[in-house]
């Protein structure tokens, strides 16, 4: 190697939140949620975890949804995906459009984007891979936006840096405010200020893994902020406040898990959507969600 190469070692920290796990939303009916998501848009069902009839698990890369049945919840913003091509979730999405009537089904493809609408309203927004943008990703969830009220942004930066012990930043573009949080390996939490009204939050909740496991759950405690308990690798809470006064900023449940958790980077099976019994190529089953070496 050449003595007088550079590198920019800051490019390869991680941040304290090291894994973003998987977004759950409840759907009132599951067959309607297996149509959308793996008709539609091209995912794959667990096949070795819940996979009975009153909740899905939804592979997407190294992530998930969490798709328990029950009254609908509506994410506060908007899933952001990457899918290897483009042009075939188009069609997939216009084949299950049939099925879908009656519902909040729709979808726009825009040049740089396709955004989606699920059964139930949920914003999915699906991109290209783009190593500029989202690094090595061909198939993954590399951010959740999440809606939250003007003026709240910089005090969330500070609850991310100081009780969840993250490299939050704010950061702003043509559409104003937002945090950028980085979570896990390309992985990221965006909370975008709106002057819009949010809705009642529905009880949805993302999961993420946190290397400070006790630290995180220590400041959180001493604040109140705690609300369940799960299990010896795992812990909730749902409120963003602001760390002087003690008002609610935004609410999300997190769920927290441990790097010692049993299912912390567990791999996930991802099949390829353009392999079917009639178009089958042996070898060709599974989905490839990192771009080849350089």
């Amino acid at each position: 190697m050449n003595p007088s190469t550079r590198f920019d070692r800051s490019t390869e920290d991680v941040s304290n939140i090291v894994e973003f796990g998987h977004v759950n939303l409840r759907v009132p009916d599951q067959q309607l949620a297996i149509v959308f998501y793996v008709m539609g848009l091209g995912l794959t069902r667990d096949p070795y975890l819940v996979t009975g009839v009153d909740n899905g698990w939804i592979n997407v890369g190294i992530c998930q949804f969490h798709l328990p049945v029950g009254p609908a919840q509506v994410f506060r913003g908007t899933v952001g995906l990457v899918m290897p091509d483009v042009e075939a979730l188009v069609t997939r999405l216009a084949t299950v459009r049939p099925r879908l009537a009656g519902t909040r089904f729709e979808f726009v493809v825009d040049a740089a984007h396709v955004d989606v609408t699920c059964p139930w309203g949920n914003h999915i927004r699906v991109h290209a891979p783009s190593a500029k943008r989202f690094g090595r990703m061909v198939l993954g969830m590399p951010y959740v936006e999440i809606h939250v009220a003007a003026g709240t942004a910089p005090r969330i930066v500070r609850f991310y840096a100081e009780i969840l012990g993250t490299r939050a930043t704010l950061r702003s573009d043509t559409q104003g405010s937002f945090v950028h949080v980085p979570a896990g390996r390309g992985e990221s939490l965006v909370f975008r200020e709106t002057s819009a009204a949010l809705a009642p939050y529905d009880g949805h909740h993302i999961q993420i893994a946190v290397a400070d496991f006790s630290g995180v759950h220590r400041r959180l405690l001493e604040r109140g902020l705690i609300t369940e308990e799960s299990d010896q690798s795992q812990y909730r809470f749902e409120n963003l406040i602001d760390l002087d006064s003690g008002a609610v900023l935004a609410t999300l449940e997190h769920e927290v898990r441990s790097m010692r958790h049993p299912m912390y980077a567990r791999t996930l099976v991802n099949r390829n959507p353009a392999v079917t019994n009639t178009h089958y190529a042996t070898g060709h089953e599974a989905t490839v969600w990192r771009m080849p070496p350089e």
